[in-house]
Formats: C-alpha cells, sequence, structure tokens
C-alpha cells in the first residue's frame, strides 16, 4: 500500500490528483486541509480527511508520520514558512519523498516580453515562493519542484518540462496537465527526484497568457 499525504487538498490542481489517485486501489490517501466548507462531498474512498493547518507542527508530525509521500499544493506569502515546517516534519518522521508545486519566475528564468510582464505582475509576490525553492533543495529530502505557468482550467492533459537552468517555455497549462504530471511522479516515486520543472503547454508562447 502506498500512503500520499496531500496538503492543501482543496487545490484546484490537487482536487484532480486525489481523483486521479482515486482510481489506484494501491493507494491511500490522506487529505490535510484548512476549510471543511470547501469538500465536495465527493472525496475518493481511498482517502481519509483531516482538517488542519501545515503550520500546526504537532498535527502535521502526525499527519505526516507513515506516509510514503508528501505532496504540497499551497500557496500565500508565508509558503516559505509552511515549506519548512513540511521539512522539519518530514526529517523527523523519516519520510522522504516531497513534491512540492510553487510557480514559474522563482529562478527569473522567463524570457522575453513575457518574462518582464510575469515579473512586473508576480514578481513581489514569488519572493516566499523562492525561499521555499531554496529551503527544499537544501534539505536532502528526494524532492521534486514543480513550476507550473499560468494555470487554466481547460479539461486537456498536454505539457512539456524544462529544466532548472533553462529558459521557461509557453505561458499557460492547464491544472489538469499538472496534476497528470504529479500522479505519474507518484505512481513512480524514483520520476525526477532532485529535479526543479519548469511545467508549460507546448505552443503557447505569446507576450502574456492569452486571458489576461
Amino acid at each position: 500500500m502506498k500512503r500520499v499525504l496531500i496538503l492543501g487538498a482543496t487545490g484546484q490542481i490537487a482536487q484532480w490528483v486525489a481523483r486521479g489517485l482515486g482510481q489506484h486501489e494501491g493507494v491511500q490517501q490522506t487529505l490535510l486541509l484548512r476549510n471543511p466548507r470547501k469538500l465536495s462531498g465527493e472525496e475518493p474512498n481511498n482517502a481519509q480527511v483531516v482538517i488542519g493547518d501545515a503550520l500546526d507542527k504537532k498535527l502535521l508530525r502526525k499527519v505526516v508520520t507513515g506516509q510514503d509521500i508528501v505532496y504540497a499544493n499551497l500557496a500565500g506569502e508565508d509558503l516559505d514558512k509552511q515549506a519548512l515546517a513540511i521539512i522539519a516534519a518530514m526529517q523527523s518522521a523519516g519520510v522522504r519523498r516531497l513534491i512540492f508545486v510553487l510557480s514559474l519566475g522563482i529562478h527569473d528564468e522567463v524570457p522575453g516580453r513575457f518574462g518582464e510582464w510575469n515579473r512586473a505582475t508576480i514578481g513581489e509576490d514569488l519572493k516566499p515562493y523562492r525561499r521555499a525553492a531554496d529551503a527544499i533543495a537544501a534539505s536532502g529530502l528526494d524532492f521534486t519542484i514543480l513550476r507550473p505557468a499560468w494555470l487554466t482550467d481547460e479539461h486537456e492533459v498536454d505539457y512539456e518540462l524544462t529544466g532548472k537552468g533553462e529558459p521557461f517555455s509557453g505561458t499557460v497549462v492547464s491544472r489538469k496537465s499538472v496534476a497528470d504530471l504529479i500522479v505519474q511522479i507518484i505512481k513512480q516515486p524514483t520520476l525526477h527526484i532532485g529535479a526543479d520543472l519548469g511545467v508549460n503547454k507546448p505552443g503557447s508562447d505569446g507576450d502574456k497568457p492569452y486571458f489576461m
């Protein structure tokens, strides 16, 4: 049985991941979320729901213990503090595999006019995301960092990857695509260990996302 902890489980990407993992009998999910009112009532049969905050160190240690994989789908100006709490809980519990969704632009890797627009639009907001990435990279855990392009609700799985140090491609990617990548990593946990990956839809280059 593969045990997976999803932090920020009511996020839209996380919901796609939980649905995908719900189709696998060999997976047991624990869904940590802050607001029970965001529950759909259609959570997978293989999921246990826990209400709480990733900054609650006692609760976090409890839910991390015994897991095989931790997948974090979090946000906010305190994201770096959340990342540090997760790292500490995993190190204490001896859990090594971490998948963490951050954002494009944290390494100033987005080129051209789109990069200029992206920095002007969300550059200041990305500072805790960069600090989170640095903490994860230095953690000694078996991590994968994902940096999605601007997210869409398109019902498609169509994405390509760029590595850290490579120019980011494209402007958008569907949440369903990012979720598909996460499910693939969970199914094959050795995939992309130590990688910091940009995720975009091929052919979506432009000066800014099409919906902006």
